[in-house]
Formats: C-alpha cells, sequence, structure tokens
C-alpha cells in the first residue's frame, strides 16, 4: 500500500465506525424474515437490508470509493470514481439476531475493479455487535483493535494472535464433514475449547483474543463450502494473517485466491500457524 492509499482506508474504516452504530440501532424490530432472498439463496432478514443500506450510503458515499459489492446483491454497484473497490457482508450471523447473539459485519477493501484477487485487498475490517460494539481494523501494518462508540473508533491497540492457542469453532453439521476433516477435528477438540456461535466474526475475534483455529470446511455435498471468497473469506484471513496468524483453503493461502466470480465460495481456515499447517497437512 502507498502512502496515497493511508487517508482514503482510513477514511472506510472511519465510515465503517460512524455506520456501525446505527446498524446496532436498527436491530430492534427488523429480526423478522423477509419474503426475499440475497444472491446465494438465503432469505433476508430486514436487519440485512437495513445494514446494507446505511453501509452503502456511508462507504459509497467516500470520494475514494468506485466500486460498491454487497453479499445481499446480484452484482457490483459503481458509486463514484474513486480508486477502491468494497466487499460487504452487511451482518454476518444476522440469524442470530432472533436469539439476541453476537452478529458481526465484514468489509474488503481492493484496489481492483471487482471480483479482485486476494493479493489486490489492501486493507479489511470487522465490526463485532456483542456485548460491546468493536472493530478490528488491518492493513499491512498489522491490525488495530477499537472500541466503537457514536463517537467513532477510539482507544486503538495492537490485535496480536496469542502464540498459545486455546480455542476452535468449526462449522458445517458434523455427518456433512470429509472423513480427512473429521480426522483433524477430532484432534483439535482433544487440545482446544469449543466456541462456536453460528456468527464467523464472532467466532474468529474469539481466536484472535485467545489464539486458536476456526474453520468452515469443504463438506462432503458441497465441496467449496459455504463461505463466500470476496464477501468472507478473504478479508477475514487478511484480519489475521495481519494479526500474525495464518490462513489456508485447505491447501494454500486463502489470500491466493483469484475469484472469478462475484459470490464463489471456498473452504477456510484461519489462526495459528501451527494448526493450519495440520490442517493442511491433513486435508493433502
Amino acid at each position: 500500500m502507498t502512502m496515497s492509499d493511508v487517508v482514503p482506508v482510513a477514511d472506510v474504516f472511519d465510515a465503517l465506525a460512524a455506520a456501525a452504530p446505527e446498524i446496532r440501532a436498527g436491530f430492534a424490530g427488523r429480526a423478522g424474515e423477509t419474503d426475499d432472498h440475497n444472491a446465494t439463496g438465503d432469505r433476508q432478514l430486514h436487519a440485512d437490508i437495513h445494514a446494507d443500506e446505511l453501509l452503502r450510503a456511508h462507504l459509497g458515499g467516500l470520494d475514494a470509493v468506485g466500486q460498491y459489492a454487497s453479499e445481499e446483491a446480484e452484482d457490483v454497484s459503481d458509486v463514484g470514481t474513486g480508486p477502491l473497490s468494497v466487499s460487504v457482508d452487511p451482518l454476518d450471523g444476522s440469524s442470530n439476531l432472533g436469539a439476541n447473539n453476537p452478529t458481526g459485519t465484514i468489509v474488503g477493501v481492493y484496489d481492483a475493479p471487482l471480483p479482485a484477487a486476494g493479493s489486490d485487498l489492501v486493507a479489511a475490517a470487522y465490526v463485532l455487535y456483542g456485548p460491546l460494539t468493536t472493530m478490528v481494523a488491518a492493513t499491512d501494518d498489522g491490525a488495530t483493535r477499537y472500541a466503537i462508540t457514536p463517537d467513532g473508533r477510539r482507544d486503538g491497540e495492537p490485535a496480536d494472535l496469542p502464540d498459545e492457542p486455546t480455542v476452535y469453532g468449526f462449522g458445517g453439521r458434523v455427518p456433512d464433514w470429509t472423513a480427512d476433516f473429521t480426522d483433524y477435528a477430532r484432534r483439535v477438540e482433544d487440545e482446544l475449547k469449543l466456541r462456536y456461535s453460528g456468527a464467523m466474526v464472532a467466532d474468529v475475534n474469539q481466536v484472535l483474543t485467545y489464539g486458536g483455529v476456526f474453520a468452515y470446511p469443504g463438506l462432503r455435498d458441497r465441496p467449496a463450502g459455504k463461505l463466500r471468497t470476496q464477501f468472507e473469506a478473504i478479508p477475514m484471513a487478511y484480519i489475521v494473517e495481519a494479526a500474525g496468524g495464518a490462513s489456508t483453503n485447505g491447501t494454500r493461502s486463502v489470500l491466493d485466491a483469484e475469484p472469478e466470480t462475484l459470490h464463489e465460495r471456498t473452504p477456510v481456515f484461519l489462526g495459528n500457524d501451527a494448526l493450519i499447517e495440520r490442517a493442511e497437512r491433513a486435508l493433502d
């Protein structure tokens, strides 16, 4: 990332921090389903649409942003003439709202048109709507954790992955796991504590806080898994790697991905280096 990119990327982080309290305030009364589906067939909640509208307004209105792509929409939107493109999962884990469990927002910032490769990513961030609202933002200089208040982001401190892993969270139904992944999972279960919420942001945040591994593997009937390469996998892998961890799709870093379509999916493993290396050996 060049020095000329620093201010535009900071503007994206500030815009996300400004949108987050509005998104959170909009949860009340919006946990119900609409009659619509997103681009990959998931039933949309009113909260999904509300979060997308707010983020489009905040991020799409920046001078530095030329393209806006949402997991909730089929196609990329041209929103300006700026050099940056943003990919947004407006409300990760939105189905958790019904049980009052954590949700999040994921944003990737690319200096190329979408769909874009992991090598085109220049920054990424996620917001966690938990007991507190927090944001972890990453550039090539590292990852930083912020508290989010109505006045924006504050109290930034390094978000460094602990050296000693403590927790794990694996997605997908156990009967749908492949034999190789099941063997890997059983070994991890003997060593670490289970922490899985159904929201990728919340589960990866646990890993960044305590050390460990998050995975949504390829499944028997869905070899590409569930998570979207552009909207979830690449940005979250970038954050974990910036925090000192590693990522893989089973054979190589998620950041080596070059998605051909906007909504394609990929297996994802994120966490401490040794656990990611073990996953690659198990799945080889």
